[in-house]
């Protein structure tokens, strides 16, 4: 099986390299950011793709969407930091086949690894049973309106690039980022760019 890891963590990628290639059946290959991930994706053909959601420039969303548009039959893993549910429901509607959070077991990556290259799904039980609580209104996220694509942007408002810098990343027209901020201010409740921004940086997106 190889696995391509597309993570911008030295220390994330050797550990999960070693622990992945320990296995014995495993061929591991990396990638530091989206731009790469894809080339790599598209000459090597992986059995699975592993993707980080805190990429620089764009995220790990826009390299699912990128992927996908490449090979609809990929299989994704999307390993994040962010054990917000909403990430998770947004991977999966995007065509990603598992979510796993790198502040649990990492060997909850090899187990969702091995589930999706067998065409299966992974999420963890606890992401699984707070999506289902965010499925009957019980805790509902302030994320939870917003689509992958208005995630993706707010994370990059939070970084501090303008909606030129964004339109430019995204290859989309900043016509269409600017009535995405729009929307996401109604949304949220924000006024400004500058409370989305404030957002943006207190839920961790960046």
């Amino acid at each position: 099986m190889r696995v391509l890891i597309v993570d911008d963590h030295p220390i994330i990628v050797s550990g999960c390299a070693a622990m992945l290639a320990g296995e014995g059946d495993i061929d591991v290959v990396d990638a530091r950011d989206a731009e790469t991930g894809l080339a790599v994706f598209v000459a090597q053909k992986p059995d699975v793709t592993v993707v980080d959601i805190g990429l620089p420039g764009v995220s790990g969303f826009e390299l699912t969407r990128r992927i996908l548009a490449a090979d609809p039959q990929a299989r994704i893993v999307v390993f994040s930091m962010n054990d917000d549910p909403i990430f998770a429901a947004r991977a999966i509607q995007m065509g990603a086949k598992g979510y796993v959070t790198k502040n649990d077991d990492p060997y909850l990556l090899l187990t969702a690894v091995r589930e999706v290259a067998s065409g299966g799904v992974f999420l963890m039980p606890k992401i699984a049973n707070q999506l289902a609580f965010e499925k009957s209104g019980a805790s509902a996220s302030p994320l939870s309106a917003l689509t992958a694509r208005e995630l993706e942007i707010l994370r990059m408002l939070g970084r501090g690039l303008g909606m030129a810098e964004i339109a430019d990343a995204t290859q989309v027209s900043y016509k269409t980022i600017a009535n995405s901020c729009s929307i996401m201010k109604r949304k949220l409740g924000a006024r400004t760019p500058m409370e989305l921004m404030r957002m943006a940086l207190e839920h961790k997106l960046t």
